[in-house]
């Protein structure tokens, strides 16, 4: 394991400046191992990307560093499992969905272990480190793999509740999370349950469904929207698999149109899903995809990628009310 920075060192006070929720994987973590469950966790040479280095430092005894050697980290994880302990490992989301995609499917999934994936810098928020780095496949490919559980959190207070929730879920668990830097959408008591969407209103409009950093955009979209006398529902739709047809279907008796928001490839993510229900289930809604027109994402700060891909809260809006027009 290599040396984790001290919370003294200005490279530790300036990463966690930038990044403050940086610290929940890790504090979360502490807080389960101190409760008495037998959390274990690992990185790929990504300790300072994800903040486990607190862990670390609590709980040295407890934390394998795997170097740059993902495969090996999902496969040595699942091997842990067997033993009576429960994994969390945690690398670059791109590299954890592609790379890592055999390893997941047959060590983890089909030998059903308790493994929790966790992929950080989802989407398009690595920015300049361009299309190997950015994960806009990653649930549609996790979600295809049979008995695997796919989540994708809001912010950090929603992801610490559903760390809290994975010690007594029997799946193994993909989480899709985001870089540290997510405004928060829920307050420390955060709602969640795995399979349950957070219904934030339907709408005689438009009920926007959303996950992961989308969430706050949606949500400000939303209350815009609302504000000039539309009628806008959303739901944070954080668990993508399994997904919660009921909420889908009760947006779909009421609302004129389902919009998807998400950071994602429109192709096999959470619009993809929601439109299975529909196909499934009828009902009259029209629906309307949102994210990723199926392209490798361009190359620049987040920010200014968000707003090119109308991800950002303008964005979202702009592309609702040209619904509603």
């Amino acid at each position: 394991m290599s040396a984790a920075l001290h919370p003294d060192s200005w490279q530790y006070r300036q990463l966690n400046k930038r990044a403050p929720s940086l610290a929940t994987l890790a504090d979360t973590l502490i807080e389960l191992a101190e409760a008495g469950h037998p959390v274990v966790a690992g990185t790929a040479d990504l300790q300072h990307s994800n903040g486990l280095v607190g862990f670390a430092r609590r709980f040295p005894e407890r934390f394998t560093q795997f170097g740059i050697s993902e495969q090996n980290m999902v496969s040595a994880a699942a091997g842990m499992a067997t033993t009576g302990v429960m994994p969390y490992v945690a690398t670059f989301a791109s590299f954890l969905a592609l790379l890592c995609c055999e390893q997941i499917r047959m060590d983890v999934a089909y030998c059903a272990q308790p493994v929790r994936l966790i992929g950080h810098h989802t989407g398009i928020s690595l920015g300049f480190y361009g299309t190997s780095h950015h994960a806009t496949e990653d649930i549609a490919i996790m979600r295809a793999i049979a008995d695997l559980t796919v989540v994708s959190t809001a912010d950090g207070p929603q992801f610490a509740a559903a760390l809290r929730a994975s010690v007594n879920h029997p799946q193994p668990i993909y989480f899709r999370i985001s870089r540290g830097h997510d405004p928060a959408v829920y307050g420390k008591d955060a709602p969640f349950e795995f399979g349950k969407a957070v219904v934030h209103g339907i709408g005689n409009d438009i009920t926007i469904i959303a996950c992961g950093m989308a969430v706050h955009s949606a949500k400000q979209a939303m209350e815009a929207l609302n504000g000039k006398g539309h009628s806008v529902g959303l739901m944070d739709m954080h668990t993508i698999k399994p997904l919660d047809r009921a909420a889908v279907m009760a947006a779909a008796r009421k609302s004129r149109i389902i919009l998807t928001v998400e950071e994602h490839n429109i192709l096999g993510g959470l619009g993809g899903a929601v439109a299975e229900v529909l196909a499934e289930e009828g009902g009259d809604a029209r629906l309307v995809r949102h994210g990723i027109k199926d392209e490798y994402s361009l190359i620049a700060p987040p920010t200014h990628l968000y707003r090119h891909y109308k991800l950002d809260a303008a964005g979202v809006e702009s592309v609702a009310q040209s619904l509603l027009a």
